[in-house]
Formats: structure tokens, sequence, C-alpha cells
């Protein structure tokens, strides 16, 4: 019983890893350290029947670490989340300008008019004194950031809509912007 438990901690550890490094968002690095934590149980289950204090002992401290994560992750970012978007929503129905959550910059799917998926922005770039905004950056291609290229598109080229970036760049134009190495980008 004790090896098939350890298989199980086995597997779950090594799916809870892949989720997490991926960096897919809030609600899949949760679920994330909900697989870790089946690990991490099962790791110090396995510990307990094999007599490890060792291992009894780092995953007791891991199912805490684990437990903060779902919290952090699925509890905390979340509601967060839920506030920027409730914003705004509620900011489209008031007078002034529309709002939109910033942490959007570092998730967003970037689409052209005709609703294809450029790529996804990654970060972006703001004045310190007019904290306008000047440009994204979109990560295009690759495999968790293996193979990708960084493109600049400027602010003026893209509109926040919902939970993504709508481009006028089409996918024709984008191998036709500015492609940026990953540690020099533009100052100005």
């Amino acid at each position: 019983m004790a090896e098939v438990i350890s298989w199980i901690a086995t597997v779950a550890t090594v799916i809870a890893a892949s989720m997490t490094a991926a960096n897919l968002g809030s609600r899949i690095t949760g679920y994330g350290f909900c697989v870790f934590l089946v690990g991490s149980l099962s790791w110090l289950a396995s510990g307990l029947m094999t007599d490890q204090p060792a291992l009894v002992s780092t995953n007791a401290v891991l199912t805490v670490l684990n437990v903060f994560g779902i919290w952090r992750w699925l509890g905390r970012q979340a509601k967060i989340e839920e506030g920027g978007s409730s914003a705004a929503a509620a900011s489209q129905e008031t007078p002034g300008e529309t709002l939109f959550p910033v942490s959007l910059l570092l998730r967003a799917p970037v689409e052209d008019s005709n609703g294809q998926v450029l790529g996804t922005c990654v970060d972006a770039m703001a004045g310190c004194a007019s904290g306008r905004l000047r440009y994204v950056v979109a990560s295009e291609g690759g495999v968790a950031g293996v193979g990708e290229t960084l493109r600049r598109l400027e602010w003026s080229d893209v509109s926040p809509e919902g939970d993504r970036l709508m481009s006028k760049v089409s996918a024709k134009q984008l191998p036709k912007l500015e492609q940026l190495e990953r540690d020099q980008w533009p100052a100005r």
C-alpha cells in the first residue's frame, strides 16, 4: 500500500509543479496547490507507513504551505481579481472614463479584429510622471516561454475589451513589428 501511495504522491507532485510553473493565472496556480496538497498528504502517509521521520517532517511543513497557497491563490487572489472585474464592469455604466484592471496586462490574450489570437500580453511600460501607458509587450509562439518571440505593441494600437486586449495590428502585420530582446526593451 505504501508503494501505491508513493506513486500517487509522485504523480501529484509532478502535475502540481507543472501547473504552478506554467503561470497560467491565479486559478490554475491555486488548483496546482490543491494537487500539491494531495502530493504532500500522500508523501506524509507514505513516510508514516515506512517509518521515515524526515519525509514525515518535510511533508507536514509542505502541507501547511500548500494550504496557505490554496488560500492565497483561490481565496485572497480570486477575491482581488473579482474586485477589479466588478469595478471595470461598473465603470461602463457610470459617467467618465471606463476602467480596466491593470493586472490584465500580465496575462491577457491579444487578439486582432478577426478574433485571431496574436499572443499573450506579458507586460506594459508606463510613464512615471504621467502614468500613461506607452506600449505593451506581447509574447507570441513558443511553449511555456521557450521559443517565444516578444513584440512591442504601441498602446494606441490596443484597447482592453473584457478580459482580453484587442489589437489594430493584424496577424499578417505582427511579424513586422519590433522584436524585443528579453532583457533590452526600448526606453522610449
